[in-house]
């Protein structure tokens, strides 16, 4: 699936204190954080190290966020907003309910590729970050405040969206919350095994993959 060229998501505000995306410095900020994050991880990014990459004074990185945290829960919005987009692009004009929930579950749980038309986000790499490291933006002292704030609602729309789609498949079933939640959870763990851990996954075989166990998984247990 292809983004049109115009696309732009609505990211909190409280997350940064100049839109990125509303200049070449923001755009360029976006696209070398996400390949110095998955190159070096988050623990030893700092805006430092991305100041001397892009050729720019590391204040100037400030004007836009207040500390790499914010950083990462923007980069974290916009990748469930693009993957909401892409749910519910999967379903636009589906009636059956089982069909709806097969796209969603792949949409929330495949590989990811990079898409060309935004040019300052590789995907593929964002994928990754998230992966790796978006447990970072939550596992805080601070997550019931910035849950108050909205900072994670855009991940808990992605889930809602996928929980309802269960729950019109099969409205006796109980779980439904649960059940979106950890398949959601569920699928980033398993890409992250997959990557790391080869021996303790069936994944690693080129017939097997994430979003065909966890399609097959919901289709036992909910039909």
């Amino acid at each position: 699936m292809k983004l049109p060229g115009n696309l732009r998501f609505t990211i909190n505000e409280k997350l940064f204190l100049k839109d990125p995306e509303s200049s070449d410095l923001g755009r360029k900020i976006l696209k070398h954080s996400i390949l110095m994050i998955d190159e070096i991880g988050f623990d030893a990014f700092t805006f430092k190290k991305l100041g001397e990459c892009i050729g720019s004074n590391e204040s100037s990185i400030y004007r836009y966020f207040e500390n790499k945290h914010k950083l990462l829960l923007y980069l974290s919005s916009w990748y469930w907003s693009w993957v909401e987009y892409r749910m519910l692009f999967a379903i636009q004009n589906i009636n059956d309910s089982k069909e709806k929930l097969h796209r969603v579950v792949y949409e929330v749980t495949c590989e990811v590729k990079d898409d060309i038309r935004t040019e300052y986000i590789d995907e593929a790499v964002l994928n990754r970050i998230i992966i790796s490291e978006y447990s970072k933006a939550f596992l805080t002292k601070e997550v019931d405040t910035e849950n108050k704030d909205g900072f994670f609602l855009v991940y808990k729309k992605v889930i809602s969206l996928l929980a309802n789609i269960i729950a019109e498949v099969n409205p006796e079933y109980p779980y439904s919350k649960s059940l979106a939640s950890s398949v959601v959870v569920g699928a980033l763990n398993q890409h992250f095994i997959k990557r790391h851990f080869k021996s303790i996954t069936d994944f690693s075989e080129p017939d097997k993959n994430v979003a065909s166990f966890y399609i097959q998984t919901l289709d036992k247990i909910l039909l």
